[in-house]
This record gives C-alpha cells, sequence and structure tokens, in this order.
C-alpha cells in the first residue's frame, strides 16, 4: 500500500511562475541577454537552475553559478512571494493526512527557501520533513533529492513510496531511484511531457489524486 508521499513544490503545490521568471529576467539582464517573451522562461520552473542556464542560454558553468547568484538576489527578497497556491492544495493534503498518509517535499529548490514557502501558505504542518537541494549546489538533481529523502526515512520499502509532481524531472528522478511517480497538470509541464516520460499515473491537478490515494 502506498503511504509515503513525496511531493514537488513548484507547479504541484503552488505557482511560483512569476516569481521564477522575474528572477530569471533579472538574471539574464546582468548578462546583457534579451528576453523576448516571459514565456520563453517558464521552462526554467522545475530543473536546477545551473544546469538550465547553461542548456537554455549557452551559459560556462561559470557564468551559470553567476547567474544563479544574481536570480537569487531577486528571489529571496521578492520573487519567493510572488506565487500562490494551486486549486485545491490544503484541502487535499488534509484529506492525505486524515488518511494516515505519511507526506514529505521533496523539491529542487534549496531547503530555506522551500520551508519558507511552505510557511507563508501556512502547508508546513503537512509534512514530516522537507527533502531538498542544498545552496551551495552539492546537492540539486532530483534523483539526489529523493536518494537524500530515502536515506533519512531508512531506505522504505519503494512500494509504499510515491513522488507527486508536474514536470519530466519528477518521473524521471523518481524512476531513477526506483519509485513510481504521478504527473499533475496543474503545473507547468505538459500531458506529453509526462507520457513520454513515462508517468505511472496522469491527473488534471492534486484533488484528482483522492480517489487513487484513498
Amino acid at each position: 500500500m502506498i503511504d509515503r508521499l513525496l511531493f514537488d513544490l513548484d507547479g504541484t503545490l503552488t505557482a511560483p511562475g512569476l516569481g521564477i521568471t522575474n528572477s530569471v529576467w533579472h538574471a539574464l539582464n546582468a548578462f546583457g541577454i534579451p528576453v523576448r517573451d516571459r514565456s520563453e522562461l517558464y521552462r526554467f520552473v522545475g530543473p536546477p537552475l545551473i544546469p538550465a542556464f547553461m542548456e537554455f542560454y549557452g551559459l560556462s558553468r561559470e557564468d551559470a553559478g553567476k547567474a544563479l547568484m544574481i536570480y537569487r538576489e531577486y528571489f529571496v527578497d521578492k520573487g519567493i512571494y510572488e506565487n500562490e497556491l494551486l486549486p485545491g492544495v490544503p484541502e487535499t493534503l488534509e484529506a492525505l493526512v486524515n488518511a494516515k498518509k505519511r507526506l514529505y517535499l521533496a523539491t529542487s529548490k534549496p531547503e530555506a527557501l522551500s520551508v519558507r514557502v511552505l510557511e507563508h501558505f501556512g502547508l508546513q504542518g503537512y509534512f514530516e520533513a522537507v527533502f531538498a537541494a542544498t545552496m551551495d549546489e552539492t546537492r540539486t538533481t532530483k534523483p539526489e533529492v529523493l536518494s537524500y529523502g530515502l536515506s533519512m526515512l531508512h531506505d522504505p520499502d519503494l512500494s509504499t513510496c510515491l513522488m507527486i509532481g508536474d514536470r519530466k524531472h519528477d518521473v524521471e528522478g523518481a524512476h531513477a531511484v526506483g519509485m513510481q511517480c504521478y504527473g499533475v497538470l496543474s503545473g507547468y509541464g505538459s500531458r506529453l511531457e509526462l507520457e513520454q516520460a513515462g508517468a505511472d499515473a496522469i491527473v488534471d491537478g492534486l484533488p484528482a489524486l483522492l480517489p487513487l490515494l484513498l
């Protein structure tokens, strides 16, 4: 029986697109890189940011590291609050906790920032622990985050664990460590993206998980 649920944050519990894209725009502007339209920046929601700057805009690893620091200048003070809860999130989390499911956060956002988001929206009480990236970039990818989380849970039976996220990185990360992953369409990944990544189930939003898990 699945009773340990590991949730992604951005695009799964909250819609942080405005804050993240503003922060990326701030960083790219510092490098003199023009942005034609905000829509091209939504691909930064989900994956680790240093590889994203390198892949999407051709920055060297050194410059991508500098871009991340500039990104955080905006995000820590402003961008983190340019965010909103997705529909039905508190109600869904409460129903799962009431059903004795054990909830954890598993995100590529740094831990300190992730905790601030949970506290801002009053969600921290639903989660037993936060498994997240590190500010020094020593743990960034979803497989790294999940491996860390599973070790902190003393390597539970993976058949009892489920990752829930909105991007291919969630699906691929979960499968890399031997877990299932359910994709939600309320975030920033498309059905095609989740299908191609091999999501074990796809639902429209978090509330639609309840019939599958209860």
